[in-house]
């Protein structure tokens, strides 16, 4: 007797698609690529995790300029865009005393050259050429900068220069480029202001009006009374008209480095007055040994708890999901190699986000997925089982990417404009952020999809739904379909808690004040001599025993320490000298100076600067991407977030650095990245039916998402706990500013953007929707989602969802 075809044999294998064998090899190669960049180089690790040069420079009067304290802080400043522009990231520059800049490199390779190329004045000038002498004609610079200085293409010559036509205040920007056209090898092209721009063509319309191979046709560029570059006008340049366009090239048979160098000293701006490098040395890690591998061992212990927790709830979904995120961390480090990027410990909350969002896309796929199997009326009877298990997971994909893109998207858009806007470890963050971002997406749409496709093709899967973690309810998902609850309802009372909180955080911030670190107050720095070798974990512990936990310790030069803290007291000073001669016997003073804040005022209002662009970003994207007023419910929950985490850290009296400052910026993410998963779905609730109450929409939305919603943020707590158990103190208050965050920006979402939405919505409803699309719409209507027709069809039998 033949079988029927539909009597559970399996079905044939479908063809494998173009699409799929695209994703694969993309995967392939994105694997390869980061193994083999992972396996031949190292990342650049900052100040805190490796040391690197100390080096202190002194500000010198300059014949219009005197060496203060204003002085030195528009010195400091300039050379903060030097060290940027070499591309040395996370830097630590701070003034001490008046006329003392301290500059900590993470990572140089050759310091010495480094401090030459910062500590230059590079007052950078143009001159037209008003002819040649054999010799230097003995003559000083005129107040117009007329001089005579040497020929730099014929030895023993000597070229008149005229008053200076434009100085490098008017270069916009500086970049080395390898000219392959001319074949001039490394050139530095400048972009000039308008102003500049226009004096650029005149001098140059005027050189081009002289004979060819005189003189006079040259335009000499110095820096620091050298001549660099003194090309000759080409023969297509129109007499008084010049060279137009605000740009042009400095050549001088330059190295790569050489091209680097001299862009970055243009770039960066004259200093104002002439630096002398007073010492130079190197320094040991801010974080001591064991608090590194501490944190390290933390951070691999959360990482498998959440790829657990994942298998368990999900399974072999769960499993191929905890593969990709190795992958994702393969991928992350790659980049981060390949950028040259420095990594630190506030670099390293970027990933603790990406890590969490690349969770959160698998999470979104795999619930999404869930939602479809158990809709489509297989497994709702004990024994019908689908061996159709791609389709439900294809379509899960295709549901989820909306959230996963505008998530990502309103991420992406504060971590780039806080790496344009912002600098130091602002700058960092974003760019640890941006990567972490985009190798998320990477691994989550694309790696887990290509081994979810592969392995949901295999026989023995198909035969086994219940394996794959699509077809089990879950037990959050079963709790809701039997409670039912209103999560969206008592909107009046649920805004008015979340103000009530905002309250007592604010009044946190106002009557006991915010503690803000050295980093931002500045303090005093004193080096000691020990008679014993001490190492910094030993020296950490002592003066923490002594009465100062925040105090930072490093190594310096031939076994020194120094002390680096809030300012001290004489009494003080010397607990902490008493506190290091248990260890270290007979202890002497070799330094002792106040210093200036590390993240001084320009910093913290380029942050903040920053912060408040990406901010009305975010809200422009969401108000176009869903309607404004969703957007400022979301925007108005992440307010509520930060506000909640400072006020928490000012009643606690926990200290505000930068560390904490990455804390506060990773919960920014990850509150509008919660809050945007869950207006996509009221977004296509509203698709379904225009007509529908945003309440009613609103409440299905949060229903529907709340397992994602606490998955994820399970995933990110496991994470979270054990840095805050295992990685000492030096990561426990950055750990408690994110699980803050975490929890408020998971209840946030339900408690505070939703019913805000809901109240603007009902002051400023949608638009009807036009007649066009009203039987469409209406037909829509009709139509239950997978998960509604399921819990719709099985009420009352006892079944769970």
């Amino acid at each position: 007797m033949s079988r029927a075809p539909n009597s559970g044999a399996p079905k044939p294998r479908k063809p494998v698609s173009r699409a799929s064998v695209w994703r694969a090899v993309v995967a392939l190669c994105v694997v390869g690529l980061s193994l083999y960049v992972a396996l031949t180089q190292s990342v650049r690790l900052g100040l805190d995790l490796r040391g690197g040069t100390h080096i202190v420079l002194e500000t010198k009067n300059s014949p219009t300029v005197e060496a203060d304290a204003a002085s030195t802080d528009r010195a400091l400043e300039v050379l903060r865009q030097r060290v940027d522009a070499l591309g040395v990231s996370e830097p630590g520059i701070a003034r001490s005393s008046e006329r003392r800049i301290i500059v900590e490199l993470p990572g140089v390779q050759d310091p010495r050259k480094a401090a030459e190329v910062i500590g230059r004045t590079a007052q950078l000038t143009v001159h037209p050429v008003m002819g040649e002498r054999p010799g230097p004609g003995g003559t000083k610079p005129a107040a117009d900068g007329s001089r005579t200085l040497p020929d730099p293409d014929r030895p023993g010559n000597h070229l008149v220069l005229g008053p200076t036509a434009l100085s490098g205040a008017g270069v916009e920007d500086a970049e080395a480029r390898l000219d392959q056209q001319s074949l001039a090898g490394w050139t530095v092209a400048l972009d000039f202001r308008d102003k500049a721009g226009d004096a650029w063509a005149r001098v140059t319309g005027k050189a081009a009006c002289a004979p060819q191979g005189a003189p006079e046709r040259r335009v000499a560029i110095t820096l620091d009374d050298k001549i660099i570059s003194a090309p000759g006008v080409n023969p297509d340049v129109p007499c008084d008209v010049g060279i137009t366009g605000g740009e042009t090239q400095i050549t001088g048979g330059f190295s790569r480095t050489e091209a680097s160098d001299l862009a970055a000293l243009v770039k960066g701006g004259a200093l104002p007055v002439p630096v002398d490098i007073v010492e130079q040395r190197t320094v040991g890690p801010t974080l001591g040994a064991d608090a590194i591998a501490a944190s390290t061992q933390a951070a691999l212990i959360g990482i498998a708890l959440t790829a657990l927790f994942i298998t368990v709830v999900y399974r072999l979904l769960g499993a191929l999901a905890a593969l990709a995120l190795v992958l994702y961390g393969l991928i992350s480090y790659a980049a981060l190699v390949a950028l040259g990027a420095t990594l630190t410990l506030p670099g390293l909350a970027g990933f603790v986000l990406a890590i969490g969002m690349a969770v959160d896309a698998n999470v979104l796929v795999f619930e999404r997925a869930r939602e479809e199997y158990l809709g489509t009326g297989h497994g709702g009877r004990r024994g019908a089982r689908s061996t159709d298990l791609a389709t439900p997971l294809r379509t899960g994909f295709a549901k989820a990417w909306s959230a996963v893109l505008d998530s990502n998207v309103t991420t992406l858009l504060a971590a780039g404009l806080l790496f344009f806007f912002a600098t130091g470890p602002v700058k960092g963050f974003g760019v640890t952020l941006c990567v972490g971002v985009l190798a998320s997406m990477v691994t989550a749409l694309v790696i887990t999809r290509v081994l979810a496709d592969f392995a949901l093709a295999r026989h023995a899967v198909r035969r086994r739904p219940a394996l794959t973690g699509i077809a089990a309810t879950g037990r959050v998902r079963a709790w809701l379909a039997r409670r039912d609850p209103d999560l969206a309802g008592h909107r009046r009372r649920r805004i008015g808690a979340g103000a009530l909180l905002v309250a007592v955080a604010v009044a946190g911030i106002v009557l006991r004040g915010l503690d803000f670190g050295v980093e931002f107050t500045g303090g005093r720095l004193v080096e000691y001599s020990t008679s014993r070798s001490v190492d910094a974990d030993t020296a950490r512990g002592a003066v923490s025993d002594a009465g100062f936990p925040r105090a930072v310790i490093q190594e310096s030069g031939d076994g020194d320490l120094t002390v680096r803290t809030e300012r001290l007291t004489d009494d003080e000073q010397r607990r902490v000298m008493a506190a290091l001669a248990e260890p270290g016997g007979e202890v002497t003073v070799v330094r002792d100076e106040l210093i200036g804040p590390s993240l001084g005022a320009e910093l913290r209002q380029k942050a903040l600067i920053a912060l408040g662009v990406a901010v009305a970003a975010q809200l422009v994207y969401l108000s176009v991407r869903f309607r404004w007023t969703l957007a400022a419910a979301a925007v108005a929950a992440m307010v509520h977030d930060v506000l909640l985490v400072v006020g928490l850290f000012a009643w606690l009296g926990k200290p505000i650095d930068s560390v904490f400052l990455a804390a506060l910026l990773t919960v920014i993410g990850y509150s509008i990245n919660d809050t945007v998963v869950v207006f996509d779905r009221v977004r296509e609730g509203r698709r379904r039916d225009p007509r529908a109450d945003l309440a009613a929409v609103a409440n299905r939305a949060v229903v529907r998402t709340l397992p994602r919603t606490v998955n994820t943020g399970m995933g990110a707590l496991f994470i979270l706990t054990a840095l805050a158990v295992l990685g000492g103190d030096s990561l426990a208050d950055f750990s408690l500013a994110l699980i803050a965050g975490v929890v408020v920006g998971m209840a946030s979402t339900v408690f505070t953007a939703v019913p805000i939405a809901v109240a603007l919505e009902r002051r400023s409803p949608a638009p009807p929707p036009s007649g066009r699309g009203d039987r469409r719409e209406a037909e829509a209507a009709q139509k239950y989602s997978p998960l509604e027709a399921r819990r719709r069809k099985e009420r009352g039998t006892g079944a769970v969802v």
